[in-house]
């Protein structure tokens, strides 16, 4: 059976995971799209990261999901200090509605 490498000695309770919901303006998908895979690269480069993966439902929705996994919180924090990121912000909001969650882990099984 394969071995899960996060689950490697269940000690995940420093992990921090953000899950972001991003729906696109009207006429504003092909740009968010562009955008969002603008992050992938350099976000998972970065030395916390453990997971930065970009979802979308089925077209015509315009909505993407990104599903970011970090080592811990100081993670979150250097990845928000990073170019990208500052970058990200500043046109976002023209772009998109979003939500964005912050969890920690209770019980993974």
């Amino acid at each position: 059976m394969p071995t899960n490498p996060l689950r490697k000695d269940r000690q995940l309770s420093s992990h921090v995971k953000i899950v972001a919901v991003l729906g696109a303006k009207p006429g504003k998908a092909d740009a968010l799209e562009a955008l969002l895979r603008g992050m992938l690269a350099p976000s998972r480069a970065e030395t916390g990261n453990l997971r930065y993966d970009l979802w979308q439902e089925p077209a015509p929705s315009g909505r993407f999901v990104l599903d970011e996994l970090y080592t811990d919180q100081a993670a979150v924090d250097a990845h928000r200090a990073t170019p990208h990121f500052p970058s990200y912000l500043g046109q976002i909001e023209g772009l998109a509605e979003r939500l964005a969650v912050v969890v920690h882990p209770l019980d993974i099984g």
